[in-house]
């Protein structure tokens, strides 16, 4: 119970189920944040024209590029491209943009190489409409900005990235020979094609790292000399702008023996929020879930999932463990929602309108672990939250399993409230009636 009690994700040793264990899995790889933090995730996402106008500003080179937010703006702005030919680029934050479709439309691909005297006809076709790829689902997403780039003509592509990694306790480059391509195919057909090189935090990339890279991703004579000029400043882009990720796919050499960032995606660590206005300031919230969003705003961590048991809990330890009991229990969560320790009526409120917005919910499950935020005060919260949904008319079956600091006081406040809810001290049999209402 320790585990429980602290309000820490340690993910013990027990059998996990099918649900929980993999999205534990997802927090230890910081794919999904630890939601004792209160922020949604762990970094924000640029579109590449954001991007690129970064990578600059570090004398990263990249090709000539434009961003337009109109039909006419993109015609325009084609024009100040060299040659005959423009390269028109969707942005959404997704990958698999070029084998993607627009969903108004059915206009096929989100990356186009054309005629200037077609960009008007290409731009309409994909301004203000929902790009769909493998990896925004069928609900897609929305592209309201085209990047324009200047053709060039690529020899030679290559991957590289800057992670970082708990095994060398910093940032690692990886590099690869072969790019242009999906990197986790490229590891599983050959693994020794993966390059890896650590950096010191503290002291920082040398001449040598960055040299060394660039030789082992086959870059020779000048070219290598560029390269890891470029590596090493995608490096400091990496360090002064606090980001958690930078991927370059492909790192392209062109004919003209340039060596150029020519698609890149860039993650930033929200912990550094402070520090980084003017990139936050960037921020495109039309590409994010939109219920996440408005949850952020209340210092809520929420997570959609796909069941039907929905849970809101205080404590990421208590919600991760709440989660794989409801599925151990053949139940299905509906979402991940740590309401954190200080919940207010405000935040309790809208964890209800949250909760209650989603057509798959049909039972709620309260789970409340009472430490430094006592049961009677959250239970005051819990009440409000649920009569400002509607009350006992509007809301969906309730379970509520209370223990901790003053739990008696906070029982007594739920049992005269009026509010209908199945009460417990037991954090089991509030799963197992979570799961029985929802399937009923």
């Amino acid at each position: 119970r320790d585990w429980e009690q602290d309000g820490t994700s340690h993910c013990p040793s027990l059998k996990m189920s099918a649900i929980a264990a993999p999205f534990c899995r997802r927090v230890q790889r910081g794919l999904v944040p630890p939601a004792a933090a209160a922020v949604q995730r762990r970094f924000l996402n640029l579109h590449e024209y954001q991007a690129q106008i970064i990578f600059q500003k570090f004398g990263v080179n990249v090709p000539k590029n434009l961003p337009a937010f109109s039909v006419a703006e993109a015609v325009e702005k084609a024009k100040e491209m060299p040659g005959d030919e423009v390269v028109v680029k969707s942005q959404v934050l997704a990958g698999g943009r070029g084998l993607g479709y627009f969903k108004e439309n059915n206009f096929q691909g989100g990356v186009h190489i054309v005629p200037k005297s077609q960009v008007a006809d290409v731009a309409d076709k994909m301004l203000g409409k929902t790009l769909i790829t493998k990896q925004t689902g069928e609900e897609g997403k929305p592209n309201n900005t085209l990047l324009l780039a200047e053709k060039v003509q690529i020899v030679a592509e290559k991957y590289f990235a800057i992670l970082m990694d708990r095994g060398s306790g910093g940032p690692v480059l990886i590099g690869s020979k072969v790019g242009g391509t999906s990197i986790e195919d490229i590891a599983a057909a050959d693994p020794t094609a993966i390059i890896k090189v650590p950096i010191d935090i503290i002291a920082g990339i040398q001449a040598a790292d960055a040299e060394k890279m660039a030789s082992e991703m086959g870059y020779a004579g000048a070219q290598q000399k560029d390269a890891a000029t470029l590596i090493t400043n995608l490096y400091k882009v990496f360090i002064e702008c606090d980001c958690t990720m930078l991927e370059i796919n492909p790192l392209a050499t062109l004919k003209d023996g340039r060596v150029l960032v020519c698609d890149s995606k860039v993650g930033f660590d929200d912990n550094a929020e402070f520090r980084q206005k003017d990139i936050y300031a960037q921020r495109d919230e039309s590409q994010e879930n939109q219920i996440e969003v408005e949850a952020k705003k209340y210092d809520l961590n929420y997570i959609k999932l796909d069941g039907n048991v929905a849970c809101m809990v205080n404590g990421a330890g208590l919600a991760m463990s709440t989660m794989d009991l409801l599925s151990i229990l053949g139940g299905s969560p509906a979402n991940f929602l740590d309401v954190g320790g200080a919940s207010t009526v405000e935040t309790m409120t809208m964890a209800f309108k949250i909760i209650m917005g989603d057509p798959n919910v049909k039972s709620i499950f309260v789970n409340i672990f009472g430490g430094i935020a006592r049961c009677d005060d959250i239970a005051n919260a819990v009440v409000a939250g649920a009569k400002a949904v509607g009350g006992n008319d509007a809301l969906k079956p309730l379970v509520i399993r209370l223990e901790g600091t003053n739990v008696e006081a906070g029982m007594e406040i739920i049992k005269n409230s009026g509010v209908n809810a199945f009460l417990t001290n037991d954090f089991t049999t509030g799963a197992k009636k979570a799961v029985e209402l929802g399937a009923a």
